[in-house]
């Protein structure tokens, strides 16, 4: 028997179409096969694909997943945005919390026109890492690294963060590594570029895990807790962003571009 599932595509961190970064959402009963939500991960073809099921344990309002086209993920900021977005919509309310299975509890609430979402601050500390370097393209100021698969490398300039032209293939065969390239904004306080070509994203459009790490390095590097943000990707796109203590609060609006079911 054919199952139907509600879909919505949404462009996060865009005030209008075909800016931010896309995600589908998908709202389920109970949960799929692991194998399942990620081919239908890979069936959208977005960067993510988020998945959400009632919270049975009171915990949360809902449990999330995330899913690229080839893998689950521990941690996606843009598609919980455009989730958070989407049943605020729906059910109304002021606030949503999501339990996730290795991030703990995210929360996503109404702010101004847009949405603040909060995700825990990931820190870096300063740590070479030569074989990434060598396959950006351009020599870095500094690299600040986290245990798990963040890297920030510091370039001097805006321009500098817009000619890069790494070795994608180089860069995906290091594994699934946030390739998180940074520097002082023109229009924004920073601007950044991020690669993840081991996790199956060339260049992200907008990260919001990236600004997870960079929330809290910028924030001591600029020597205070809120600044503005652009990804100087293709589609490209504006975050605020404020460190909380342990939580990076990454704010800014969606837009809808698709409803419909997903037919399974």
């Amino acid at each position: 028997m054919t199952q139907t599932i509600p879909y919505w595509h949404v462009d996060a961190f865009a005030a209008r179409p075909f800016g931010g970064n896309q995600a589908a959402v998908m709202v389920l009963d109970e949960w799929l096969p692991d194998d399942v939500l990620v081919a239908i991960g890979a069936e959208n073809l977005f960067a993510e694909t988020a998945f959400v099921v009632r919270d049975a344990t009171g915990a949360a309002d809902w449990e999330l997943r995330w899913c690229t086209p080839t893998y689950e993920i521990a941690l996606c900021g843009h598609a919980t945005l455009a989730s958070g977005h989407i049943l605020l919509t729906r059910d109304g309310g002021e606030r949503v919390t999501f339990r996730t299975r290795k991030s703990g509890i995210l929360e996503v609430r109404r702010d101004g026109a847009g949405y603040a979402l909060a995700l825990p601050a990931i820190p870096t500390a300063p740590r070479a890492y030569p074989e990434a370097v060598a396959l950006l393209g351009a020599e870095p100021i500094e690299v600040w690294r986290n245990d798990t698969r963040y890297n920030i490398f510091l370039f001097e300039d805006e321009a500098a963060i817009r000619a890069l032209d790494p070795d994608i293939r180089g860069l995906g065969a290091l594994g699934i590594d946030q390739f998180i390239c940074t520097a002082p904004g023109t229009r924004t306080d920073i601007v950044s570029r991020v690669f993840v070509p081991g996790g199956g994203v060339d260049e992200d459009s907008v990260t919001g895990s990236a600004h997870a790490v960079l929330t809290p390095y910028w924030a001591k590097r600029l020597g205070r807790d809120s600044f503005t943000a652009h990804q100087a990707s293709t589609r490209g796109g504006d975050l605020m962003l404020r460190l909380d203590g342990d939580k990076a609060w990454l704010g800014g609006p969606c837009v809808t571009v698709v409803e419909g079911m997903f037919h399974l």
